[in-house]
């Protein structure tokens, strides 16, 4: 069974010293996405699976290094909607407000991100490495994430705990639907040219400008060094591929992938692209593990930006029972109305399932905010998440014998 039933003290992937130096020293890599720091904490990353008897690839990918400028241009081109509504040109506010809302709407994952194939690119890049029997006809992929995000005045965090205080956080299980004004103010505008009510012109531009002015505060900020999001997926990522190389898989393929995430998930929007057609979705299951360093592990029960898309019955009852034999609670019935890079398989329909964390607040600790350092990880859930998820890949290794 997995090594999780040993003793920490008896697994060298699980020893504290040894996940808190793999923690700092990749969270001193100042990395935001596709930047120098970002392909060098990729290379990092392929030293280190070498290191565990993983040979890693990189995949270049191209990337417009953050979300906060597309979407930033189509909240301004919302509030200009409104603002040639409201002073009568209602016929140019319909169609610019209508064709923001609908490219900001298609920029989320997992869409097509039209606007984005018509925008300056960088470079950015996955790491890919492959362990156990080539032959197998079988694949568990686990997918963590290496870059870091900006810090922003919408990731403070006395929001939540104001959210706290009215109320709001006991009675919801599914996080606030936080995309919905950044996509929809041009939609709000479009409506108040077409039905001529000045309420929603006004209301449609005053949004739009507001997370135009959201996105700028993001861009203008720094990467933060991102330990707990998401240094904690990649350390266990890590800690798998030893317990793998320590004891291998029978019969099936597990395939390492850390993306390029930040830009709304367009590394995997690359690995999707390049090979999900080779991953037939009745032998492939993908685990996700992305922020699990905060107080309470947790595996979602569903997530997506515009709309919540359940986990599969049968993957989540796999996982919470291998949860239960292990001795590990699980913060229970939490939804996202954001991404992981799990929102990928899960919309095309493989097995799946994504494992992260939170605070007794319901969000992952120090989001996106310069706090977010080795110093405050929870190491005991970050053992916990490697301990599921190789307990997991074990099992799956032996029901597809």
């Amino acid at each position: 069974m997995a090594a999780g039933h040993q003793g920490a003290d008896a697994v060298p992937w699980l020893d504290q010293d040894w996940l808190r130096e793999e923690i700092a020293a990749l969270s001193a890599i100042h990395r935001p996405t596709a930047s120098a720091g970002e392909r060098e904490a990729a290379e990092w990353l392929v030293g280190r699976l070498a290191d565990a008897d993983a040979p890693a690839r990189l995949e270049e990918e191209d990337s417009n290094g953050g979300y906060w400028w597309p979407l930033g241009l189509t909240a301004a081109a919302g509030a200009v909607a409104g603002l040639a509504a409201l002073r009568g040109r209602r016929a140019l506010g319909a169609a610019l407000g209508a064709a923001a809302c609908a490219a900001a709407i298609n920029d989320l994952p997992p869409r097509g991100r039209l606007l984005r194939r018509v925008l300056p690119k960088r470079r950015a890049w996955n790491v890919v490495a492959e362990m156990g029997p080539q032959d197998a006809t079988r694949t568990i992929v686990l997918v963590a994430h290496h870059d870091t995000a900006h810090a922003g005045l919408v990731f403070h965090p006395a929001l939540p705990q104001i959210a706290d205080r009215l109320g709001l956080i006991d009675r919801n299980d599914t996080s606030p639907p936080l995309m919905w004004p950044v996509v929809g103010g041009g939609g709000v505008a479009a409506a108040g040219a077409i039905t001529g009510s000045p309420a929603l012109m006004r209301l449609g531009t005053v949004l739009s400008a507001g997370v135009a002015a959201a996105m700028a505060d993001l861009g203008a900020r720094e990467a933060v060094p991102g330990a707990n999001d998401n240094a904690t997926g990649v350390v266990a990522m890590l800690a798998v591929a030893r317990a793998l190389a320590a004891r291998p898989t029978e019969s099936v393929r597990v395939v390492l992938v850390s993306t390029s995430e930040e830009a709304t998930n367009e590394g995997m929007h690359h690995f999707a692209a390049r090979h999900f057609a080779s991953l037939p979705r009745e032998d492939t299951f993908f685990l996700s593990l992305d922020t699990v360093g905060s107080p309470h592990l947790l595996v979602l029960r569903g997530e997506g930006m515009f709309g919540v898309t359940e986990y599969p019955a049968e993957a989540l009852a796999l996982v919470d029972g291998l949860a239960a034999e292990l001795g590990i609670w699980l913060f229970p019935n939490l939804r996202l109305r954001n991404a992981t890079d799990g929102v990928y398989p899960l919309n095309a329909g493989y097995p799946c399932v994504a494992i992260a964390s939170c605070t007794e607040l319901k969000q992952p600790a120090n989001y996106h905010w310069p706090t977010d350092v080795a110093e405050n990880v929870h190491y005991g859930t970050l053992a916990d998440a490697i301990r599921l998820a190789e307990a997991l890949i074990r099992r799956l290794d032996e029901r597809w014998v």
